[in-house]
């Protein structure tokens, strides 16, 4: 026998030992899923290393089954992903399974079936028990079985748990297990050819059917590399094909095999943009230093700051070209889908099919295809959203994270990580150059190029020297004043689409909430409409006709009462994209308009339809959140309208200056990128706040000194590191009592560890998904300091904590405090 390290798909935080046939050894290569026994049941393992056996007092449990022929990730990701799992807190067979696609996990799986015996008495159960029965009896009754996905479900309480082992004990129902298949694999179609040069078909002794068959696999096979064509393609232009291909291949002419077919995650093919005549003189020394870099084959972090429209693509695409020249890889990360739409079509045109998509856009079956391609060498380019950091990249030559400073770059579940940070740990572990760009970059990304931890490269100005846009600010505090005005728009801005519209140009409104309002009041009690899981108002989506609640999803119909005083005198307050759109089409019935938000673009294929429309002119007025803000090369935008800049700054968040300035910035640099100079209009309550100044004047270096200080008084990134303790559970005087417990736990190590604790306190929203929330933020200028205390406080746990009944979450460099 050998031993196997294996990290395993459950809970665990230590890797595992298991034996192996060394005879068999052969067969296998880190990166392998394994079928591995885990206490009484079957799960998925990923094999790290191989070795001798060794000494030892434990029993060594055997591989149950090897999963695959190929690894499903380079050898070279497994430091990477040991990294992840110690500094994000998160067991390390669970963070291989997030990195892979959906689908792969094989394990034990329970299924409940209710015998004849149990019939009577689970009728005798739920006559004792009525309303007060969980719902899950009833559908035991009604069809005699549980599905493995609701016995999950009930599993995990432990109440319920023990009713079903003793019923099973008395004979009442079976429980058994059965390890679960792979839900995603190959695609596969029968493909026919022929077995030898074919003799004219006039010497062939064949019927009408076989000659007809014949000569139509003759005419597709013509220049087919593989000389093999599909049965299916045969039998749309012929349906007698089938039966006469059978008859063919039975007279030793043709054969069938099965091939795999790549499921096309792009659709219909990108649009074409074609490589600029020439670069500019900024671009120029932005390559002359960047370049070397990628032939050096070694670790070097850039920040590329260039304002918007600087040409920061063509930067991608050229540093990329020197790095496949090399024969290496290219790994592009974007924030959101919706930037990768765009981004793709530039690489595609430039590069082709050596490009691979990873997104959550993807189908199961697709991302499964992409993986394979890129574990393959087929493709040598992967642009993706965050979860492309973990694409099985063996030599990476250049990794390149585009608009850097976004937020969405944060997993805000499970494996809470920043793929923009993991970024820069790839590269240095894979000796890569990593390439920041932002024509906003986030704070701390900006400091370490000021303090020369990264290079800074530079493109100050627009491409073909275009003027950045002039920007307009409007007070709302005197605008409400004005007799006649409009409830969202200024006269300015009024007057300014109006001639935009007759100018044939096109505008862009911004506003970063959807929905129609974000608020329905009571007219007599005064109370909100909240949703009933969580401590939020529900918004009204009224093309819908429903409420609609944000974090959980909870829906109800918007013709609804008061749940306090039942009242049917519910009016809605407030605004989002959906009421601004509609006010649009009042005001120019006329114009066409599209909206593009998480609403009106469910898919990929609708956002690219809403895309598409705006570049052809087919739109005049695009109104999105921020969706619309970033990346996005508009030509025809001249105008950029926004309707409420400040509604971010009273978050209770030491980022919400930050994220502002960056947000107008970012929806400032749409307007004036074609021929045309470009004009924005900012409306604000906070004309005088410094994120609102300093995006006027494109001040990114004013706004960052400004920022800086402030962040240096209170000791926040990048002065200090952070680790939120977020307290979930369904008692608000347990969690509540975890935090405090937890916190005067933590003061005791505080002083000796140099970290400040801030809290406990219910968090902001005080209640997601029947989960109440409290957390402690701990400080601290070493990460170390932080995790040491972390490790205390792993190594005893609350009561509430040790029960289950409290969970406590670590969320390491949180993004958001929410």
């Amino acid at each position: 026998m050998i031993h196997l390290e294996v990290a395993v798909a459950a809970p665990v935080t230590e890797t595992l030992t298991y034996g192996f046939p060394a005879a068999e050894a052969s067969r296998l290569q880190p990166g392998m899923r394994l079928l591995v026994p885990l206490g009484r049941r079957q799960a998925t393992g990923y094999l790290l290393t191989i070795r001798p056996a060794a000494d030892t007092s434990f029993r060594i449990k055997p591989v149950t089954d090897v999963l695959d022929s190929k690894p499903l990730f380079p050898a070279g990701m497994i430091p990477f992903f040991h990294w992840i799992a110690a500094y994000y807190r998160y067991p390390l067979g669970e963070v291989i399974k997030i990195a892979l696609p959906g689908g792969l996990t094989q394990q034990s799986e329970r299924h409940i079936s209710l015998t004849e015996a149990g019939k009577e008495v689970l009728a005798d159960f739920l006559a004792a028990h009525g309303p007060d029965a969980p719902p899950w009896l009833a559908e035991l009754t009604d069809r005699e079985s549980l599905s493995p996905a609701r016995v999950r479900l009930i599993w995990s309480s432990r109440k319920w748990r023990k009713l079903l082992e003793t019923w099973q004990n008395e004979g009442a129902v079976t429980i058994s297990e059965a390890v679960s298949a792979a839900r995603t694999k190959a695609k596969t179609e029968i493909c026919v050819g022929l077995i030898n040069e074919a003799p004219p078909l006039v010497d062939m002794r064949l019927k009408t059917s076989e000659k007809k068959a014949m000569a139509l696999l003759l005419e597709l096979l013509a220049n087919r590399l593989p000389p093999v064509v599909p049965v299916k393609e045969l039998n749309h232009t012929y349906s007698g094909a089938g039966k006469a291909l059978k008859s063919l291949a039975a007279k030793g002419l043709v054969f069938f095999q099965e091939q795999q077919v790549i499921r096309d995650p792009f659709g219909e093919e990108p649009t074409y943009f074609p490589e600029p005549p020439q670069l500019s003189s900024d671009q120029e020394k932005v390559l002359a230093e960047l370049l070397p870099a990628i032939d050096r084959k070694s670790f070097a972090p850039f920040l590329l700051f260039g304002v918007t429209g600087s040409g920061k693509t063509e930067i991608y695409l050229q540093a990329a070209r020197r790095a496949l020249a090399a024969n290496r890889s290219v790994l592009v990360l974007v924030p959101e889908i919706a930037l990768a739409s765009q981004l793709e079509a530039h690489f595609y045109s430039r590069f082709g099919k050596t490009v691979a998509l990873l997104h959550s856009g993807l189908s199961q079956g697709e991302r499964y295809d992409q993986w394979h391609q890129i574990m393959g060498g087929e493709a040598k380019i992967v642009i993706g959203a965050r979860s492309a950091i973990f694409a099985p990249l063996n030599d990476p030559g250049l990794i390149i994270v585009d608009e850097e400073h976004d937020s969405a770059y944060k997993q805000e579940d499970t494996l809470r990580y920043q793929a923009r940070d993991l970024a820069v740990l790839r590269g240095k572990l894979q000796q890569c150059p990593v390439l920041l760009g932002s024509a906003t970059p986030s704070l701390t990304t900006f400091y370490h190029a000021s303090s020369g931890k990264y290079q800074l490269l530079t493109l100050p100005k627009r491409i073909e020297n275009r003027p950045l846009p002039q920007v307009t600010i409007v007070d709302l505090r005197l605008t409400r004043k004005e007799s006649g005005g409009h409830p969202f728009f200024s006269r300015l801005l009024l007057e300014s689409i109006k001639d935009n519209l007759e100018q044939g140009d096109q505008s862009i409104i911004f506003l970063n909430r959807r929905g129609y309002a974000n608020l329905m009041i009571c007219d007599d009690c005064g109370d909100p409409v909240k949703c009933p899981h969580c401590d939020i108002s529900l918004t009204l989506h009224k093309s819908e006709k429903i409420l609609s609640c944000h974090y959980c999803g909870f829906q109800a119909r918007s013709s609804i009462i008061c749940p306090s005083c039942r009242s049917a005198r519910v009016k809605e307050i407030g605004f989002g994209t959906e009421r601004v759109e509609e006010a649009l089409r009042e005001l120019f019935p006329q114009a066409r308009i599209a909206r593009l938000d998480r609403d009106t673009s469910t898919n990929r294929k609708d956002f690219l339809k809403i895309l598409k429309s705006v570049h052809q002119l087919e739109t005049d007025i695009l109104v999105g959140t921020q969706m619309i803000t970033k990346g996005h090369h508009f030509p025809h935008v001249t105008l950029v309208g926004v309707i409420w800049a400040d509604a971010g700054l009273g978050m209770p968040d030491f980022k919400a200056g930050e994220r502002t300035f960056q947000l107008i910035s970012q929806v400032t640099g749409r307007a004036g990128r074609g021929d045309k100079p470009g004009r924005v209009i900012v409306q604000t309550h906070q004309p005088d706040h410094y994120s609102i100044t300093n995006a006027e004047n494109h001040d990114y270096r004013g706004f960052y000194e400004k920022e800086l200080k402030l962040r240096q008084a209170l000791q926040y990134p990048p002065f200090s590191r952070l680790i939120n303790l977020r307290f979930t559970g369904d008692s608000e005087e347990l969690v509540r009592n975890a935090a405090t417990l937890t916190a005067q736990q933590a003061r005791q190590l505080a002083d000796t560890l140099r970290v400040t604790l801030l809290g406990p306190a219910a968090s902001p929203l005080a209640r997601i998904k029947d989960k109440y929330r409290w957390q402690l933020l701990v400080k601290g200028a070493e990460s170390n300091s932080l995790h040491a205390l972390c490790d205390s406080l792993a190594g005893q746990p609350v009561p509430a904590v040790r029960a289950t009944k409290v969970t406590m979450v670590v969320d390491v460099d949180p993004e958001s405090m929410l």
